[in-house]
């Protein structure tokens, strides 16, 4: 008898710690409020090169402002307070950040004078939801709104030999290549499982920052050579800013890239170098929708040529400068 109570206080303890560790984790609803509208775009506010003052801006400098189509992220569905973005994102569309497990809500209002839709990559979807090719929500008209419900499952968040946290485009797909160069484009950040800083906040509590840089050639003008816009994130010669870091942080880029066949980049910085899962480079190859997570930890202080190092993109002005301060304190 005795044998046989003990051995039935075991597997009654079995049971229990099974089904403790079998229990569903409380997945959390990441809500967005997200409109599309029609706005001014400079691709270089400054007016000047501000990586080669003396050369100026050439035949890109011709015409700086067009009217692009953005989308912009909200504070609540009344959609009067938009939510302030890091200088650095430049014409992204707002970040969606969610933790394998969670559900993302985009409320989504066109506020153009063109249908529009919301297509994300990586996220799990059904065909009401997918923002694309027939669905409900394939083409918002003007004025009207659309709630999208995406599921971030385990096919969704970083693999085995990915970082603690990789990125995924989001676009509109009605007319897709005439939005995209719109500037109807960003992204969205899944965090492994279990690697979120906090139910609140779900990026990854391994790295100190993240940016993500957008390589695309903006055609304003149907390929005359001053229309065409050799952006990271919509911005040329040096006028983006924005991206600082200090010494020993621990940084992760998400570099993704659109556009045609010319749209082939290759992704450098100086003065530094990236671990490419697990492989030490300075330099990241990146075709058009291609989407990478690489990792950094500066080692030298100074502000830094960011660059494509295609020549004919340089010389058109893909570039910008990051700036390492030795001081951590000073960073942000």
């Amino acid at each position: 008898m005795k044998f046989s109570y003990t051995k039935n206080l075991y597997t009654l303890a079995v049971l229990v710690m099974t089904s403790l560790t079998t229990l569903p984790t409380q997945a959390t609803e990441r809500e967005y409020w997200i409109a599309a509208e029609k706005l001014p775009w400079n691709y270089a506010p400054s007016g000047r090169n501000l990586i080669h003052p003396d050369n100026g801006l050439g035949v890109w400098g011709k015409t700086l402002t067009y009217t692009k189509y953005r989308y912009i992220g909200y504070k609540d569905d009344r959609y009067i307070t938009p939510l302030p973005q890091p200088e650095w994102m430049g014409i992204l569309g707002p970040q969606l950040r969610a933790e394998v497990g969670d559900t993302i809500r985009v409320h989504f209002l066109n506020k153009t004078d063109r249908p529009l839709s919301i297509h994300p990559h990586g996220v799990l979807y059904d065909k009401d939801n997918e923002g694309a090719d027939g669905g409900k929500g394939a083409m918002i008209s003007p004025g009207k709104r659309y709630t999208y419900t995406w599921k971030v499952d385990e096919a969704a968040g970083p693999g085995p030999n990915d970082p603690s946290s990789i990125a995924w485009l989001y676009h509109s797909h009605v007319m897709a290549e005439e939005e995209m160069n719109l500037g109807l484009i960003g992204t969205i950040v899944v965090t492994r499982k279990g690697m979120a800083r906090s139910t609140s906040d779900p990026t990854p509590r391994d790295i100190d920052q993240a940016f993500t840089a957008l390589f695309m050639i903006f055609d304003e003008e149907n390929e005359e050579e001053s229309g065409l816009k050799h952006a990271i994130n919509g911005r040329i010669f040096g006028n983006l800013t924005g991206y600082q870091a200090s010494l020993g942080e621990r940084i992760r880029w998400h570099l993704v890239a659109l556009g045609n066949e010319v749209d082939i980049h290759t992704v450098h910085w100086h003065g530094q170098t990236i671990l490419d899962h697990g492989r030490r480079t300075d330099v990241i190859e990146i075709l058009p929708a291609s989407m990478i997570s690489v990792d950094m930890q500066p080692r030298s202080p100074g502000d830094w040529l960011f660059h494509c190092h295609v020549n004919d993109h340089m010389i058109a002005g893909m570039s910008t400068r990051w700036h390492v301060s030795a001081d951590k304190d000073n960073a942000q």
